[in-house]
């Protein structure tokens, strides 16, 4: 009798297991792939700086975009402004972080190590980057982007 229920109840785990195991795994492939989309968009963003394409750069933004760094906060508009004669030459993203908000929302924080040029003049920074992207009506815009530099 012992053997008979120690069997049933191996059963029910199993078929329980069996059960939740795939929802368990669809939950977690939306989060990989979110993740792979905003890091992508991210990189696009970095590269419309790169290939000078500020119409593509600003297509990116939220028109009520916040961006943060140490000068103050911006809006779109300034953003897009201030980056009329900026243009990233190189730049490598590492120590990449992310964290899903929603079905169609995240957070990336990184580290970039950027080389660029600015008003004529070439710079290299460091800096703590993050940027908040969500899905609108199947377009991603980023509506918050911050960064800080490296000490």
């Amino acid at each position: 009798m012992k053997s008979v229920r120690l069997l049933l109840l191996v059963c029910l785990a199993l078929a329980l297991l069996a059960a939740l195991l795939p929802r368990a795994l669809a939950l977690r492939a939306p989060d990989d792939s979110l993740q792979q989309q905003i890091v992508a968009k991210e990189r696009e963003e970095l590269d419309a700086l790169k290939s000078g394409d500020h119409e593509a750069f600003a297509n990116l933004i939220a028109d009520e975009a916040i961006f943060l760094d140490p000068r103050g906060h911006g809006t779109k508009a300034e953003v897009v402004e201030h980056t009329a004669d900026f243009r990233l030459l190189d730049y490598a993203m590492e120590n990449i972080k992310f964290v899903a908000v929603g079905r169609d929302s995240g957070v990336v924080a990184y580290k970039v190590t950027q080389k660029g040029s600015a008003n004529g003049h070439e710079f290299t920074s460091v800096v703590y980057a993050s940027a908040l992207w969500t899905r609108r009506a199947g377009k991603w815009v980023c509506l918050f982007s911050q960064e800080t530099p490296a000490r």
